[in-house]
Parts: structure tokens; sequence; C-alpha cells
């Protein structure tokens, strides 16, 4: 994923991620709402989103540059 790859492959890409990142919301409310819970698991769950959510920024800034003052 580079800012010189086709706009449609970014656009494609972030619809991805954004769905991944929706769905592992789903199993961490799941998983906190049903204990005994695997901490490590949630814990590696929740960093998995985190890094998602940077990509995501990532790649919307790479479709929607900062227009200068």
């Amino acid at each position: 994923m580079q800012a010189t790859d086709p706009p449609e492959l970014l656009h494609a890409r972030l619809a991805e991620l954004r769905v991944e990142h929706r769905d592992l919301d789903a199993v961490i409310a799941r998983l906190l709402e049903n204990p005994p819970r695997d901490e490590l698991m949630l814990r590696r769950l929740k960093k998995r989103k985190l890094h998602i959510k940077d990509r995501i920024a990532l790649l919307e800034r790479m479709l929607e540059p900062d227009v200068p003052a």
C-alpha cells in the first residue's frame, strides 16, 4: 500500500480495514461480556484493532491530503 497505488485500490483496502475494525470491536465486546475471559487474547485483539485504526487513518490521509490554509 503506497501513495502511488490507484485510488480505487486504496478505497477498497480502506473498506476492508473498516470492516475488520468493526468485526474486532464486536468480538472484543462479546469477550468483555462473557467471563471467564482470556486476558492475553483480549489484549492482542485490542492491539490489532488499534493497528487497524492507525492504518485506516493513514489511508484516509493518503486519499484526502491536507489542504494548506
